[in-house]
């Protein structure tokens, strides 16, 4: 099917932007005030509908930063010169200062054990099982630290949705933050599990539908990723090398109601980009989860955005940006594709510079940029990147 015409089918069973936006600018920003039934449109066929709201982000991030270890121990490891230069120069180009981890590097040399716990040893990696027990741990307490600076009041929330895709176990993170958090029994709960960096807007869109159905909603959204758990021991493969170069661990926790304050939520659309399901993988294997990551991933967005982006955008014409902080090339790859000026893209540089790409919580890092600086305000847009390769966008607009 041509992508116009899925597009349109798409369109078709949600609201248009100008409907579910019309109501958005003159709404009321009084927080806590809860409208009788605040709709997108007034003059819309059939029963009002909700108009969702983004109210407010917790983030959270653990204490070791290791980017810049990281780099030396690349340079002390890869024993080609050449493939040393590679390594060197595209670290200097990646934009990222500052990236965090659940494990602390060890001191150098490191020639037997990377990090200061010793999971991390030369010839002795960790098997998937031993990583997924130190997911289970970690993982929540940094999804806790997250949920406590969002002060979301966890009695009063109504829905649990969990996205992460570097983990797993049973009962879930949703059950132990549940309990952990002090939410309800009655919360009702939902894993969004091993969709990579696009999990946030698939998480949101389902917020966005709960709170729409039922204006009463209160939906707590939580991201938490740990990448650092599924470093491998191919260490003079320069491209791996440099894939695990970019990530970081990281958690976020977003509050959707019918409030209307913050970021109001538009149109989702998704899109698949023709003949490139083989240029993102991710793969549970023995030792950890195995990513690839194709370097032909940002040439193939910037050729496929000004034929495939315009359909993707809303009616009004975004004054404000969150794109997935996938990496510099990634970005550079938007902002060519879309013809975007300069500094259209600055609240995702800034994320990728201070955090590097946290997979899926690395979008709602980029929107809580975007709450906290007051001139961001007007039509927006959101994009992300992952398996497929599938492009998850949405309209928003912040007054």
């Amino acid at each position: 099917m041509p992508l116009k015409a899925r597009n349109d089918s798409i369109n078709r069973q949600t609201v248009t932007p100008p409907e579910r936006t019309s109501g958005v600018t003159s709404a009321s920003a009084t927080p806590g005030k809860r409208p009788t039934r605040p709709t997108s449109s007034t003059n819309q066929k059939g029963p009002p509908v909700t108009q969702a709201w983004l109210n407010r982000i917790g983030t959270a991030v653990p204490p070791y930063d290791i980017h810049s270890a990281f780099i030396e121990f690349g340079r002390d490891t890869i024993a080609e010169d050449h493939k040393r230069a590679l390594f060197d120069r595209m670290a200097g180009l990646a934009d990222i200062e500052h990236r965090y981890a659940i494990f602390d590097a060890a001191p150098r040399p490191r020639e037997t054990v990377l990090d200061t716990s010793g999971i991390y040893r030369r010839g002795a990696f960790p098997t998937t099982a031993a990583r997924m027990a130190l997911y289970e741990p970690h993982a929540l307490q940094l999804a806790l630290r997250a949920v406590r600076a969002l002060d979301a009041e966890p009695e009063r929330l109504t829905h649990l949705i969990v996205a992460s895709c570097t983990g797993f176990t049973a009962p879930g993170l949703d059950f132990q933050i549940m309990q952990a958090a002090g939410l309800r029994d009655s919360t009702q709960r939902t894993i969004v599990g091993f969709m990579g960096c696009f999990a946030a807007v698939n998480a949101l869109k389902l917020a966005d539908q709960i709170v729409r159905a039922d204006a009463e909603a209160r939906v707590l959204v939580v991201n938490v990723e740990l990448s650092s758990l599924h470093l491998q021991e191919d260490f003079q493969d320069v491209p791996k090398m440099l894939s695990f170069l970019l990530f970081g661990d990281g958690a976020s926790a977003a509050l959707v109601t019918a409030d209307p304050h913050g970021i109001a939520l538009g149109r989702f659309q998704v899109a698949v980009i023709p003949r490139s399901a083989e240029l993102i993988t991710w793969h549970i294997g023995d030792s950890g989860f195995l990513m690839h990551l194709s370097g032909q991933v940002p040439g193939r967005i910037r050729r496929w955005l000004p034929d495939g982006g315009p359909a993707l955008l809303p009616p009004q014409h975004p004054v404000v940006w969150a794109v997935h902080a996938g990496g510099r090339s990634i970005l550079d790859a938007v902002q060519q594709g879309l013809h975007l000026p300069p500094e259209a893209l600055r609240f995702s540089r800034d994320v990728l510079r201070n955090h590097g790409n946290m997979s899926s919580a690395t979008l709602v890092f980029v929107l809580n940029a975007i709450l906290n600086d007051p001139d961001a305000t007007g039509p927006g847009m959101a994009m992300a990147f992952g398996p497929g390769l599938t492009v998850e966008t949405f309209a928003f607009h912040r007054p």
